[in-house]
């Protein structure tokens, strides 16, 4: 008897205590499950949840039809990381220009201002520019016209005059150079490969990446020219 009681007093005791345990298991589990865990990044000093990947293009291997096709694209290459710098100094140094401007009320104010930086650009660039060859010049014309979204003949114009810029455009198109040239990678093969390079000249850290005045979706464009190639 006595041993059937202790059997019986294990067999309703035990239940509670097991389902008991259990309840405390999960409360320690969902305690854990709503535990927020923050993250501090090197050179930031407030806490964060979640940390923000920049998107990597992942860039395949080049193939190239003949040893000719892969040598124009080396030329390229080295013209268009070569040029690259002073578009994007260009940029910078028109968006400053253009910040000032807005804040300065009166006209003659502005035109000062306008030529003082006008005088600063042909001076920092002129002797530099000179030594450029003529693709060289002509991706340049491209890569500003990328970097600012305006051709180098409305820029040319907007800091000097319509007459001003006629001239120099004359002056480039005797050595094969347009000031109107724009950039526009979907339609012009030279323009996609200038871009391929700009890609994997920043994913390599050779140049510093500045986002182009309109948006260029890379992958996008890969595979807008990779179709179009195979249906050739």
């Amino acid at each position: 008897m006595k041993f059937l009681k202790r059997h019986l007093y294990i067999l309703f005791i035990l239940p509670p205590f097991f389902v008991f345990a259990q309840i405390v298991e999960n409360q320690l589990q969902q305690k854990m499950d709503t535990t927020n865990y923050y993250y501090i990044i090197k050179g930031d000093s407030i806490p964060r949840e979640f940390i923000n990947l920049e998107e990597v293009v992942l860039l395949t291997k080049l193939q190239f039809i003949s040893k000719e096709d892969r040598r124009r694209y080396l030329i390229l290459k080295r013209k268009t990381r070569k040029v690259y710098p002073y578009a994007k100094l260009a940029s910078e140094r028109l968006l400053i220009m253009s910040e000032r401007l807005n804040t300065i009320e009166k006209k003659r104010d502005k035109k000062i201002y306008t030529k003082r930086i006008q005088k600063y650009i042909e001076e920092e660039f002129s002797e530099k520019l000179k030594k450029f060859t003529r693709t060289e010049g002509q991706i340049l014309v491209k890569l500003i016209y990328r970097q600012t979204g305006t051709t180098s003949f409305e820029l040319v114009k907007e800091l000097r005059t319509s007459w001003r810029a006629f001239w120099y455009n004359a002056t480039a198109n005797l050595f094969d150079i347009s000031l109107k040239e724009e950039y526009d990678p979907f339609k012009n093969k030279e323009d996609y490969l200038i871009e391929d390079i700009l890609e994997r000249s920043f994913q390599e850290n050779i140049l510093i990446r500045q986002e182009p005045a309109f948006p260029i979706d890379f992958l996008e464009l890969k595979s807008f020219w990779n179709n179009k190639t195979k249906k050739l």
